[in-house]
């Protein structure tokens, strides 16, 4: 189930409840699968226990991946059913500890801007691009929303476009413009009775909800299974016929990169990786009741790892480290031309 699934289509309540069960099942897991079923419980109407959902996460002994955006999404929630105060609190604590990640930023600047609060909402956003853009040479995806973002509020706000503005139209790629995306002025256009405006303004829109939806669909990626050295070597060492799917490392990693390159070339969206370790596989095996040394069970075993949240999207931006684990950026690794 796709979060993008129209409302009608979907019981949150149940989607919720099945999330919850896995994350019980994978433990390991838990913080990306109780984030979607908390994003379920707000949906449903639920956000006592969406916010005990994040309580969960935040009182676990486990470390999590991005405990600022566990913080951000709680008090979102909490002030959308009145807890306004506790959830200021948490967004100040946030914007102090000033988090290295772009997406708890985008939570708490749009939670303060859905509540009318644009100066705080654009000193938020300010704070953030400042942060995470100062000095470079591209903006990562990640902080397109930042960006966006920002430009949003200012337009509100009749601010006059700035150098980061500016940056944030060279990285828009929608047919209509962000300015006339974000003029506060086209409500009006809306009761018109030009037909050429109203046409005008549904073409707005459709681009407006299109750019909208590609933000939240987190459809499951199209994922590639990637061993590390010392798994691929532990694997082949315990299941010698696997060796003929991994005939070395550096083909295995070879083979990851042509392979996506060539979905990509196909046009398949919303690529990744995941990275595999023999307990885990072994562990899935035993649940397929199958034997690991069948090859086939290895795109069962990737595609359960998307499913749970594991997959890292591909490809990475050029300046960010490989997806191999060299330690060198992708750009000068794997993503060399």
């Amino acid at each position: 189930m796709r979060p993008d699934t129209p409302a009608e289509n979907v019981d949150h309540t149940a989607e919720a409840d099945r999330l919850e069960r896995t994350a019980d099942l994978y433990p390991e897991d838990a913080e990306a699968l109780l984030l979607r079923a908390a994003a379920h419980r707000e949906l449903s109407g639920d956000r006592p226990t969406a916010t005990a959902l994040y309580d969960r996460l935040l009182a676990s002994s486990q470390e999590l991946d991005d405990p600022y955006l566990v913080r951000a999404l709680k008090a979102s929630n909490l002030w959308e059913y009145g807890h306004e105060a506790e959830a200021r609190a948490i967004i100040t604590g946030i914007r102090t500890a000033a988090p290295r990640v772009a997406a708890p930023w985008v939570i708490v600047a749009e939670s303060l801007e859905a509540h009318d609060e644009l100066e705080q909402a654009h000193e938020t956003f300010t704070q953030a691009v400042l942060l995470l853009l100062t000095g470079a040479d591209k903006p990562p995806r990640a902080t397109h929303p930042l960006l966006f973002g920002r430009h949003r509020v200012r337009r509100m706000l009749g601010a006059a476009h700035d150098e980061w503005d500016a940056l944030a139209d060279t990285v828009h790629t929608l047919p209509i413009t962000l300015d006339e995306l974000h003029d506060p002025k086209r409500v009006w256009s809306l009761g018109s009775e030009n037909p050429v405006e109203l046409e005008a303004e549904i073409i707005r829109l459709r681009a407006e909800v299109g750019a909208y939806r590609e933000a939240l669909s987190r459809p499951f990626p199209v994922a590639v299974l990637h061993w590390p050295a010392g798994e691929l070597a532990e694997l082949t060492e315990a299941y010698p016929t696997l060796a003929e799917e991994y005939p070395s490392y550096e083909e295995h990693l070879a083979a990851i990169e042509a392979a996506l390159r060539e979905l990509a070339a196909s046009g398949t969206p919303n690529l990744g990786i995941v990275t595999g370790t023999v307990p885990s596989y072994e562990a899935f095996a035993a649940s397929e009741l199958t034997s690991p040394t069948d090859p086939t069970l290895l795109p069962q075993y990737a595609t359960t790892l998307a499913a749970r949240g594991r997959a890292v999207a591909w490809p990475p931006e050029r300046s960010a480290a490989c997806w191999c684990g060299s330690g060198r950026a992708y750009g000068e690794c794997h993503g060399a031309d």
